[in-house]
């Protein structure tokens, strides 16, 4: 969880988007959420291509890294985007606000850690 995260999508014509996120968490259930602050074309690419998208998590200092790929659902009430807003909130102080989370459920983790386990399928 301290490590960014960056989040990779692509639109029905294919074209690709990346973007890295600061407001994040993972449930105790072992979802992966993401603070809706500037996810715009994220959004749009999860409608058009089923909800399926990447993530990057790594350490750069250990090199320590995993690409999750899974499926994302957007939320916008509940506990969940309630601390996200407050999140949000603290940091840019009414400058912008979380409008919703997006809710990943894992389906393959890969290690991109550059070592003997690179591209090793953890699921």
């Amino acid at each position: 969880k301290e490590s960014m995260w960056d989040l990779a999508t692509c639109s029905k014509t294919g074209e690709p988007n990346v973007v890295p996120v600061a407001f994040k968490d993972v449930t105790a259930d072992g979802n992966l959420v993401v603070g809706d602050v500037f996810l715009e074309t994220t959004l749009q690419n999860l409608k058009e291509n089923d909800g399926r998208i990447a993530i990057s998590v790594y350490n750069a200092k250990s090199l320590e890294g995993y690409q999750i790929k899974g499926t994302a659902v957007h939320i916008t009430t509940g506990e969940l985007v309630e601390s996200f807003k407050k999140m949000v909130e603290s940091m840019f102080h009414g400058a912008a606000t979380a409008k919703g989370a997006l809710v990943i459920t894992p389906k393959q983790i890969i290690v991109t850690t550059p070592d003997g386990d690179n591209k090793k399928l953890l699921n």
